[in-house]
């Protein structure tokens, strides 16, 4: 059922207002991702005409924009990515560890987002891998799946990177080391490496003119001052923190499916918008996780939606040690021989996108909603012929 409010409604209601006030603020990639939501599902991007083989209903289906940050597309994303991930999963605990950054990391990061985001994953995966193979804890090598969040419940700019990790890892002579029940690596020590990790990449990326400064932050151009800078950060905790470990495979694909696609804010959680205020609901974490209403005026509501679009191209989950790309069917196939776990069957194959959300979501998109009978595709429906404007000069600072 389509929710009573969605992000793409205020956008089609006070998006053009916002990008007036806004001018050359709004970078090219926060107008794209605005274009797409507010285009999703309408004649603006095509689709095509059905019709009911039993009833005679006759209907258009329009296309989706398919943008990762809209709130409506992710679902069949999510669920596809989640099948593929199942083959990769292991008979042992899993735990769930979240590298945070202070507030002023998160400032710099805001913006220098291509640069500070790629840290954030980089380190926390170096963290997890040094110290697993070091003999007094692990020994081992691990794996990782690491899954960068930029917001918090109230939308402001919170970056931080949840890891999925294997209990265990891959000793030298290819056996499989299990950590200890209940525990994974000590939290104090992963936060220390961490810190220290993170400030020699973002030195590194200072000393390779990879970051730009300017507002409040126009200072820290110069060496002197940002060397002082990261010297305070040096002096104060850096949080992370490891959660109790996941029961078994499906609590880990439940892990996963709340935490991969998701984007800055569920439609769901939206209640209103009128009168220039936007209302929606939060969980405030410091008070026992209670449910909260918060209402922003219109405009704040967009600039806080849009702190969390991501540059185009970035890669926002991304796999480590065993579990990359390059390696992984090998090093898994060695794993399960240690573990003597069977192989994993392979996936459904479906044909059309249709099929694969029946599979995978267990939803049926050609079924009449008058009579329960196979809806059928009888012709497209071209895109919308929209004039074409220019594009305003984008200050990405």
């Amino acid at each position: 059922m389509r929710p009573v409010l969605e992000v793409a409604d205020i956008l089609r209601r006070h998006g053009g207002a916002f990008r007036a006030a806004q001018g050359p603020r709004l970078s090219s990639d926060q107008r794209r991702v605005m274009a797409a939501i507010e285009a999703c599902r309408t004649a603006t991007l095509g689709g095509h005409v059905e019709r009911c083989d039993d009833c005679g209903l006759v209907r258009v289906a329009y296309n989706s924009c398919r943008d990762r940050h809209c709130p409506k597309c992710q679902a069949l994303a999510r669920a596809q990515w989640l099948a593929e991930r199942q083959a990769d999963l292991l008979p042992v605990p899993y735990f769930h560890v979240v590298f945070t950054v202070p507030a002023p990391v998160a400032a710099i990061a805001l913006q220098n987002k291509t640069a500070v985001y790629d840290i954030l994953l980089k380190a926390a995966a170096e963290t997890i891998r040094l110290i697993s193979a070091d003999p007094k804890h692990l020994g081992a090598e691990t794996g990782m799946i690491a899954i960068l969040h930029t917001w918090g419940q109230t939308l402001t700019h919170h970056p931080h990177a949840h890891c999925l990790v294997p209990g265990g890892g891959i000793a030298p002579d290819g056996s499989w080391v299990h950590c200890r029940p209940g525990f994974f690596l000590p939290v104090r020590v992963l936060s220390r490496l961490y810190r220290r990790l993170f400030l020699e990449r973002l030195q590194a990326a200072f000393n390779g003119t990879k970051l730009q400064f300017f507002g409040h932050l126009a200072h820290l151009v110069e060496p002197a001052a940002f060397a002082r800078h990261l010297t305070a950060l040096r002096k104060v905790e850096w949080v992370v923190y490891a959660k109790r470990p996941f029961g078994g495979p499906e609590q880990v694909l439940a892990y996963l499916g709340r935490y991969t696609h998701r984007v800055a804010i569920a439609n769901g959680r939206l209640l209103t918008c009128d009168q220039g205020h936007v209302r929606f609901r939060w969980k405030d974490y410091r008070a026992g996780n209670r449910s909260k209403v918060m209402t922003l005026d219109t405009e704040e509501f967009l600039r806080r939606f849009l702190l969390h679009v991501l540059p185009k191209g970035f890669r926002r989950i991304r796999h480590f040690g065993f579990l990359a790309n390059a390696c992984r069917v090998a090093k898994l196939a060695r794993i399960r021989a240690a573990l003597k776990a069977p192989e994993p069957p392979p996936p459904a194959e479906a044909v059309d996108y249709r099929e694969r959300c029946a599979i995978l979501i267990g939803h049926r998109l050609d079924l009449c909603p008058i009579c329960g009978g196979r809806m059928v595709e009888i012709g497209p429906v071209p895109r919308a012929q929209t004039p074409r404007r220019a594009a305003p000069r984008c200050d990405t600072s």
